[in-house]
């Protein structure tokens, strides 16, 4: 079913679950792109084949909100915000490893693999290098055996790199709960165990036509995330913010 948290003539904000492609894909399974194309079909049969503008996505194995533009022009708009300061993205994320600094930033410089579908971090000259950049706030720890020390983040993109957030934590020591790419206590997992602790909970964008900024937030359900409890302090939306570190 699609999660819609807003729609109007332009745009379409939904909730996208772990599993499901931001895009159409060469797979079989059924993808954000299209579902939104038929729930707009279903809406209004009669106005044609409908127009669907992918703006941003995420990795299948990640959930999240998604803005998806619903004619040419919003598209362009929206596009240009996500190149500049108009979009505004948000990660919760659950780290493994002892975690030295509640705030930080990390400066990195990704080269993708296209063999492989992986990214690392390289010296800055290497010949197709790119900066990545992001920052990090701890909002809860904890302890879970066989894992040790969990931390609850929230992430802050301020560049958008193949598998950035991934990539950067491993590198800097704190690599994705159940993150089979990049965290070695996951990668042989079987799929169907742990999920891959990543979402993207909040983005806040300028209307294209009106020029109001839209905020929205949703917490992931399920899994690890379930394990940092309760959500919130009396502020809607609002996890926890410097909780004593417990056990999960």
């Amino acid at each position: 079913m699609l999660q819609i948290l807003y729609e109007d003539r332009n745009v379409i904000v939904v909730w996208k679950p772990e599993g499901v492609e931001s895009q159409a894909s060469r797979g079989l399974g059924m993808d954000m792109a299209g579902m939104i194309k038929t729930h707009i079909h279903n809406s209004s049969p009669d106005s044609g084949e409908p127009y669907v503008g992918v703006i941003h996505r995420l990795d299948k194995p990640v959930s999240g909100i998604l803005v998806y533009a619903k004619d040419k022009k919003s598209a362009a708009a929206l596009s240009r915000q996500v190149c500049g300061a108009g979009m505004e993205k948000k990660y919760l994320a659950v780290l493994c490893g002892q975690v030295d600094k509640n705030v930080d930033k990390f400066v990195d410089y990704l080269l993708k693999e296209e063999k492989n579908n992986v990214s690392r971090i390289v010296d800055k000259g290497i010949t197709g290098a790119k900066r990545a950049e992001l920052s990090y706030q701890i909002l809860q720890r904890g302890i879970r055996a066989p894992y040790g020390c969990l931390a609850l983040a929230e992430i802050t993109l301020l560049t958008g790199r193949h598998h950035q957030i991934r990539v950067q934590m491993a590198g800097h020591g704190l690599p994705l709960f159940g993150d089979r790419k990049y965290n070695p206590a996951f990668a042989a997992v079987q799929k169907g165990g742990e999920k891959l602790a990543l979402s993207a909970y909040r983005l806040s964008f300028l209307h294209p036509a009106t020029g109001e900024r839209l905020s929205f937030n949703r917490m992931p359900d399920g899994g690890i995330f379930g394990s940092f409890a309760p959500w919130g302090d009396g502020r809607q939306g609002e996890p926890v913010l410097g909780a004593a570190p417990g056990r999960l």
